[in-house]
């Protein structure tokens, strides 16, 4: 049988053995074959597979994002022009809200470094975030 182990494909990929599993476990890589003693035999298309979900992960695309997006990859017959369309528009959506929460962090940290130290209570020893956090403000 051949083909490489788990130990080679992580290597080829960049990658610890147990990303292999936790992605075969995921459903983003096909159950490997198996050597009579037990051992995992991958295809050199593995360590490609493995390299398109790192750098789609990079792009901030979730693993159930990623399985979509594979699954759409390894069919050579069919590609669902107005499915990728409606995707990306969703993850544009998704990006455009993450901005927002970010932008809202960001203006809470920036009142918080601000603040003049005059407000707080020099009885207590509390973080100002953490007090601007629990007062709602």
């Amino acid at each position: 049988m051949s083909g490489f182990t788990i130990g080679q494909v992580a290597k080829k990929a960049g990658v610890h053995n147990e990303t292999i599993r936790y992605y075969e476990r995921r459903g983003l890589l096909p159950e490997a074959s198996r050597t009579e003693s037990g051992y995992r035999i991958f295809s050199a298309e593995t360590v490609n597979d493995i390299g398109f979900i790192k750098r789609a992960q990079d792009l901030g695309f979730t693993l159930e994002e990623i399985k979509k997006l594979l699954s759409i990859y390894k069919r050579t017959d069919y590609f669902p022009i107005e499915e990728m369309q409606c995707f990306a528009i969703d993850k544009i959506h998704r990006i455009e809200e993450k901005i927002e929460q970010l932008n809202k962090f960001k203006s809470i940290l920036e009142l918080v470094v601000d603040r003049s130290h005059s407000d707080r209570d020099p009885s207590k020893n509390d973080c100002l975030i953490i007090q601007t956090l629990s007062n709602g403000e």
